[in-house]
């Protein structure tokens, strides 16, 4: 009798063995292949404990799952020599497949006269920023005291992830996130043409670059992973290195009411731009088709799109657009202790130090910068015939994106 139930547990035991090996390798290039090779300077908090060095010991089942991935780091502890080997030159001249990127254009000046940053003391300042006001228990917002595991599977989708090179990238739309999910498809080689992996990462078609298909999210783990998504999240969490970009809340609204507005977009006029002018311009019978209401003079004002934005209607609908959501509905950086901060208004030079740092600088370049940005200079015209009361409404609907990320109260909006 007790001969057979140890048979039983054994094979219960080797079945179970098997079936997280199988977990491991799911994917070609999978958890087992990524490279710890990134070395970061990290803030202090008060108490002189490293950010992320408070991690609580993993559950047994985390321990298990991370000591078996790194049984396979050992092989795996640097990058390709092939890979290695690759230096992407620029191209002479960008893409330009969109409408909105021939728009805009790009700057393809060195920027040789910029100032150099203390790149390290630049990050220090960020993250103890944030670190400070996500403890700070006078300074509440929605979801700020959620844990991890509180957040559901579908506001996980921004999380772009590289096993390859270890990184976690969360993606904030209008900030510069179509070249950074460019870089994230060279590094992970997601992506290829004639079978061959992409290089430079403005050779990736823009129409390739926002399909979903084309990144690893952590959205898509409960697919892959089954129970053990949650458990793999937090493993990643804690060894890949995880960034992300920000921009000053009140431009990257003036971005997004720029490209998603006045330019013809079908999507965005049937989905937003249609309602919006009936609610607030009081417009009927309204074309089916953007072409059409363009040639008519039909277009959402900068005032129609912030009532949309305060009306109590909008969020009950549904959820903010990605593209005029709070990075801190994005990014959850108060549940996930990110490793840098990059920001818009200093592109150039945090994505350079950024490469640096990753070890993958000699694989790839950031595609240079856009021309004719979208500049803070910019918002008091913009918001000048939008009504003072909307205004201060509109910085409590996004204070705690200008407050954790470092950006200074917007004072001469927001006063008579």
């Amino acid at each position: 009798m007790t001969k057979a139930r140890l048979l039983r547990l054994s094979v219960v035991l080797v079945s179970i063995f098997m079936i997280l090996l199988i977990i491991v390798y799911w994917d070609n290039v999978g958890t087992a292949h990524f490279y710890l090779h990134t070395s970061f300077s990290r803030p202090r908090s008060p108490g002189g404990i490293a950010a992320g060095e408070d991690w609580e010991a993993l559950p047994d089942v985390d321990e298990f799952l991370a000591k078996l991935l790194s049984s396979s780091l050992k092989q795996n502890s640097s990058i390709p020599r092939k890979a290695e080997q690759i230096l992407v030159q620029g191209s002479n001249k960008p893409v330009l497949s969109n409408l909105e990127e021939n728009v805009r254009g790009y700057d393809w000046s060195t920027h040789k006269d910029r100032n150099s940053l203390d790149q390290e003391k630049l990050q220090v300042e960020r993250q103890r920023t944030l670190l400070e006001f996500c403890a700070n228990s006078s300074f509440t917002f929605p979801t700020k005291e959620r844990s991890f595991d509180d957040i559901p599977n579908y506001e996980l989708n921004h999380l772009i992830v590289d096993d390859r090179h270890g990184v976690i990238y969360c993606y904030v739309p209008k900030v510069a996130c179509t070249n950074w999910k460019r870089v994230m498809i060279v590094l992970s080689e997601s992506l290829l043409d004639h079978g061959v992996p992409y290089r430079n990462p403005l050779d990736i078609p823009r129409e390739h670059v926002h399909n979903t298909s084309t990144h690893l999210t952590f959205n898509k783990f409960w697919r892959r992973y089954g129970k053990f998504s949650r458990h793999l999240m937090k493993i990643k969490l804690k060894k890949y290195t995880k960034f992300l970009f920000v921009r000053d809340p009140f431009v990257r609204l003036i971005s997004a009411f720029r490209s998603k507005f006045e330019l013809e977009n079908e999507d965005f006029y049937r989905r937003f731009a249609i309602p919006m002018l009936k609610l607030y311009s009081n417009h009927t019978n309204l074309p089916t088709s953007v072409s059409e209401a363009f040639g008519a003079g039909l277009k959402v004002s900068f005032s129609d799109f912030i009532q949309y934005l305060l009306d109590p209607r909008t969020e009950k609908m549904a959820p903010f657009n990605e593209h005029w959501r709070q990075i801190y509905r994005l990014c959850h950086p108060c549940q996930i202790d990110y490793d840098f901060i990059g920001k818009l208004e200093t592109l150039d030079e945090d994505a350079a130090y950024l490469l640096q740092l990753l070890k993958v600088d000699r694989l790839l370049r950031f595609p240079p910068s856009y021309r004719n940005r979208t500049a803070s200079s910019w918002e008091d015209n913009w918001f000048a015939k939008i009504p003072l009361a909307w205004r201060q409404q509109l910085y409590k609907l996004y204070e705690a994106d200008f407050v954790l990320f470092g950006y200074p109260k917007p004072e001469n909006l927001l006063k008579d």
